[in-house]
């Protein structure tokens, strides 16, 4: 056999090897994870939250309610919605939205345009562009995209994270840790923000820490807001099939 025969025929070969393997990876992924979580504000209970994520085929589906306890409730229920595309890469959101209880005004309603490069933010009724950066990811979609992609979680991660608002590179260490979770052992990325030094005077931070068995979703996200307060969100319940 030729040289260039036998470098086209070994060139096909680990193609398919590699579409395979990609194939089977994403195959292994569930088709349907449901959350449950317990936000604590202090010592206070501050909130449940619900998610459904959903794969049909190649596209996926994000839906995120949080409902406030007690006199929180009066803040009216926070909805989370995104659409989007699955890849071996990760998620790939074509359509995001965010509703806060019954005010219209504080809707936001954001569409990717990954042809142009664009993300066109609608915020009180007017678009706001903004250029639109590779594996850009919405408020609820971050949160299930390391799952496809898991060998990105490495030192240091970027994620360019889109509010809705506006868009920001974000950037975290990582470290492996251990988490017991229903009284069992479980591996643990931590994702911590590594701040420049123009957010070095704010106290704003959020802390991610994915789990491997749980298909690398956050068990726990800790959020300390401009005013130093924090809420922690901790996974009360998981189901995937």
């Amino acid at each position: 056999m030729q040289k260039s025969t036998l470098y086209n025929a070994l060139t096909i070969l680990l193609a398919v090897t590699l579409t395979v393997a990609s194939a089977s990876v994403f195959a292994a992924q569930p088709k349907s994870i449901t959350l449950k979580y317990e936000v604590m504000k202090g010592d206070q209970l501050f909130a449940h939250v619900k998610e459904q994520y959903t794969v049909t085929g190649d596209q996926y589906k994000i839906e995120s309610t949080t409902k406030g306890v007690g006199v929180y409730a009066l803040f009216g229920e926070r909805k989370l919605n995104s659409e989007g595309a699955v890849t071996n890469a990760g998620l790939v959101p074509k359509h995001f939205e965010l509703h806060q209880g019954n005010k219209a005004k504080r809707t936001l309603i954001t569409n990717f345009d990954w042809a142009n490069n664009q993300l066109l933010m609608q915020v009180k009724g007017k678009v706001r562009k903004a250029d639109l950066l590779p594996n850009t990811q919405d408020l609820a979609s971050y949160a299930y995209h390391f799952m496809h992609n898991p060998s990105a979680l490495n030192t240091p991660v970027k994620v360019n994270l889109t509010t809705g608002k506006k868009i920001k590179t974000y950037t975290y260490s990582v470290s492996p840790e251990t988490l017991t979770i229903d009284g069992k052992q479980v591996e643990i990325i931590h994702l911590s923000p590594v701040k420049s030094d123009a957010d070095k005077a704010s106290k704003k931070t959020k802390e991610f820490w994915l789990a491997k068995q749980y298909h690398y979703v956050p068990v726990r996200i800790v959020l300390v807001d401009k005013r130093g307060q924090q809420l922690e969100q901790t996974l009360t319940s998981f189901e995937a099939k």
